[in-house]
């Protein structure tokens, strides 16, 4: 399954404090709690892997950690794992984590003779900005795969957000960017695999933009604790991922997907 968002941290807020507790900035109350986690899983049927034609149902786990004292943040259902350790200005700097899908051909036979991708976990640095503050966020992350045969990608961002009541609605365009060595392993066509697959000829691509699209999703907080989430996804290929002879032979220019996440926040600590 392509693994877009996987990795949802939109937090139900844990703040079930007693008149006594102390005020935040914001009015609200502080959560006694030191730390608020939060737990969840995606179900999602989409394209299995990236440039595929065929679809299926995939499943990805979620969590999030923030401080006791921290508000309740926002964010949009493809943010893989993140933690803040720097804020200058306004801008939000820390690590990143997220998952790669993989590909075989028991995913789709017509990819049978391609290279088998392995599934795989990528790190880096995220930086996110609010120009409007809880309405509208800009936000980049650049990860490198912790295999280095799967190359570099950077993934940028802008999300607008509502709250009404109990729901939270989020809308954003998506760019996506990859290195040479991303692009050859995910679209590139070395002469063996041509020779294998007798549908697509040898291809090698560069790095540069591989996709570009828009991402919507709704929260609904159940209570402080339970919240659920619907997101949907498109994303077109371009440049030479557009290019690939795998693409209109194999697979679709266009990728999308469609979800749900549970989450489940709970107090860690006092």
């Amino acid at each position: 399954m392509l693994a877009y968002a996987g990795l949802v941290t939109a937090s139900a807020s844990y703040a079930f404090a007693a008149d006594s507790d102390p005020i935040a900035s914001d009015g609200k109350p502080v959560n006694p709690a030191r730390w608020i986690v939060t737990v969840g899983a995606s179900v999602e049927y989409g394209s299995k892997f990236e440039g595929a034609r065929s679809k299926g149902f995939g499943f990805m786990p979620s969590f999030d950690i923030r401080r006791g004292d921290e508000p309740e943040g926002m964010s949009a259902p493809d943010d893989n794992i993140d933690y803040t350790l720097l804020t200058l200005g306004g801008l939000e700097i820390g690590p990143v984590i997220g998952f790669r899908s993989g590909r075989s051909r028991s995913d789709d036979s017509g990819f049978v003779g391609l290279r088998h991708i392995s599934w795989t976990v990528d790190g880096g640095v995220f930086a996110q900005f609010w120009p409007i503050q809880d309405r509208l966020r800009v936000r980049a992350e650049v990860r490198q795969a912790f295999n280095s045969s799967e190359g570099l990608v950077a993934d940028l961002s802008a999300d607008v957000f509502q709250r009404y009541d109990k729901f939270l609605f989020s809308i954003g365009p998506r760019l996506s960017l990859a290195d040479s060595t991303y692009m050859r392993n995910t679209f590139g066509v070395t002469e063996e695999e041509s020779h294998n697959n007798h549908r697509v000829e040898a291809y090698t691509p560069g790095g540069g933009v591989k996709s570009y699209g828009i991402v919507a999703a709704t929260t609904y907080s159940f209570s402080d604790a339970w919240s659920v989430q619907v997101f949907g996804r498109y994303d077109r290929l371009a440049g030479d991922a557009e290019d690939s002879p795998i693409v209109p032979k194999l697979g679709s220019k266009d990728q999308k997907a469609i979800g749900v996440t549970w989450n489940y926040s709970f107090g860690v600590g006092h």
